[in-house]
């Protein structure tokens, strides 16, 4: 926890919506941290905070095994607010009634105000709202007022003696367009916050907390050139200057001109002792025949350490290690449902710690990606930077379906930057996820001028997004689609064929491998 900021406690009960809860009381300028929701009161307590809320969740209160957490947090004399099965479970443990209902409300809903509440001023008498919910109450406890409803059930609750509230709605989807509204009069109003958490506020907290940690040591970066690595490299810099080195390895499967462009951002930018290493063929020689993304992910993070380990013993004494991990990883390490069991093997420093004998730091484990960007203007980091889209750690390896070579590396290298050309003159780059070419396993027949071709295969993925955990295929205007095929069929040699994919994730990842 970040001990320098007023701080909101969200109890996590397996709601998929969990992680939006936090992001939009962030938004409005209020710390707020998850953790599992049988967090012991003790542990509570010492976080001081000055509101908690209990997340919705999949369960029934009272199925055998449903996640309860201590009644004893509604004696703590902070603010509660509980959400769906937070609602219900408020009233599970005060005596309420809780049933589970013969229509069940998934979907957008009418709510209808009931009198005067402090956690929904300012909202209109009727607003749409989010339902997700098989039990509803039909009973508050002794000494709540009803304070909206639905057609078909309670829709909020308060106890405002005892600063206790519920809703059976949730306020934290998109769906509620009015629901920013009422978590921001919960925190602000009822919690009484003072929306202390920003970019500004964060980087001087953050630089002092790194110098006090590192001291007098040495510390290494790896770059990948994506927006965390960058951010997290420039934080550091700033509280211990030339005693950061960053290595920025050019692994031969970065996009076209990547490794230059990168390092001449950073170049710009001017607060960054970054040392770049070509090291393509090397990768690309470890990848020779090898066809299996899981061993490709493998084959490039291994020789990805192998590189990083022999850059970084040439510096001589190192302490620390600069890691960008984000606060959506660290929830997931301890979140209700526990540790992931399966990892998907990835491009990053994950072993070097232990092998190099490393201290971690990690400056960016409290934000979300959209805090990430926030706080890289605050540094004054490029917009070429910031605003890159994500790009897999391991390149275009996982791109290129079947084996990479260097020749099919180049193929894709000068597919893709057409469709980052044109997606930039189309205004849709800022506006999109991601987009980008693969180059496919096959040979298609065509005809070029009074020639039969039988050459490459391209698709083209484009995806809108806000977390990358789901996303819908990118309605990408004819004329832009029209542009990239036409451009990619006639000025890169070697491909006669794009196809569009429109699929969603999920069932479909964004990436094909």
């Amino acid at each position: 926890m970040s001990k320098n900021f007023e701080t909101v406690l969200i109890l996590d009960f397996g709601s998929q919506y969990t992680q939006l809860i936090a992001r939009r009381i962030r938004e409005v300028g209020v710390y707020c941290e998850i953790h599992p929701y049988n967090t012991s009161i003790e542990t509570l307590q010492t976080m001081r905070p000055k509101g908690i809320v209990l997340s919705g969740g999949p369960s029934s209160v009272y199925e055998e095994n449903a996640p309860h957490c201590s009644p004893d947090i509604l004696k703590l004399g902070v603010p509660v607010l509980g959400i769906c099965y937070g609602l219900q479970l408020i009233s599970y443990f005060l005596g309420g009634k809780v049933e589970s209902s013969s229509r069940r409300e998934y979907g957008a809903a009418k709510v209808n105000l009931i009198g005067d509440s402090q956690l929904l001023a300012g909202l209109p008498a009727s607003f749409q709202a989010w339902m997700s919910h098989g039990d509803h109450v039909t009973a508050a406890p002794t000494g709540f007022q009803t304070i909206a409803s639905t057609e078909n059930a309670l829709g909020a609750v308060e106890n405002h003696s005892s600063r206790i509230y519920g809703l059976q709605f949730h306020p934290e989807v998109a769906h509620t367009p009015n629901g920013k509204q009422v978590l921001e009069n919960f925190v602000r109003k009822i919690c009484g916050c003072h929306a202390d958490w920003t970019p500004a506020s964060f980087v001087q907290s953050e630089v002092e907390r790194i110098q006090e940690q590192i001291g007098d040591g040495h510390a290494v970066c790896g770059l990948s050139g994506g927006v965390d690595s960058s951010v997290a490299a420039a934080l550091v810099s700033r509280a211990i200057g030339d005693r950061l080195t960053c290595i920025f390895v050019d692994n031969g499967l970065l996009r076209k001109n990547e490794f230059e462009k990168v390092l001449e951002a950073f170049s710009d930018y001017g607060q960054l002792n970054v040392k770049g290493v070509g090291a393509g063929e090397r990768f690309l020689t470890a990848l020779k025949d090898v066809a299996d993304p899981e061993r490709k992910r493998k084959i490039i993070g291994n020789e990805f350490i192998e590189v990083f380990q022999e850059e970084a013993n040439k510096l001589g004494e190192v302490d620390f290690l600069v890691q960008g991990t984000l606060y959506p990883d660290v929830i997931e390490s301890v979140s209700v449902k526990g540790p992931s069991a399966v990892i998907k093997s990835h491009h990053n420093v994950g072993g070097l710690p232990e092998k190099m004998k490393l201290k971690l730091v990690e400056p960016l484990r409290e934000l979300f990606k959209d805090e990430v960007r926030a706080v890289g203007r605050e540094l004054g980091l490029p917009e070429m930077l910031i605003n890159r889209q994500p790009f897999p750690g391991p390149g275009l390896a996982v791109r290129i379906l079947g084996p990479v070579d260097e020749s099919r590396v180049k193929l894709l290298q000068e597919a893709d930057n057409v469709v980052m050309e044109e997606i930039k003159r189309a205004g849709l780059y800022q506006k999109i996820w991601q987009a980008f070419a693969v180059l496919l396993p096959i040979q298609t027949v065509g005809v070029m001028g009074d020639f039969r071709t039988y050459e490459n295969a391209v698709a083209i993925r484009a995806v809108e997004s806000s977390d990358g955990m789901t996303a819908d295929w990118a309605k990408l205007p004819y004329e832009v689609l029209e542009t990239i095929s036409r451009r990619i069929v006639s000025e890169v040699r070697g491909i006669n064929r794009v196809v569009y994919d429109i699929s969603s994730k999920p069932p479909s990842t964004i990436e094909w491998e």
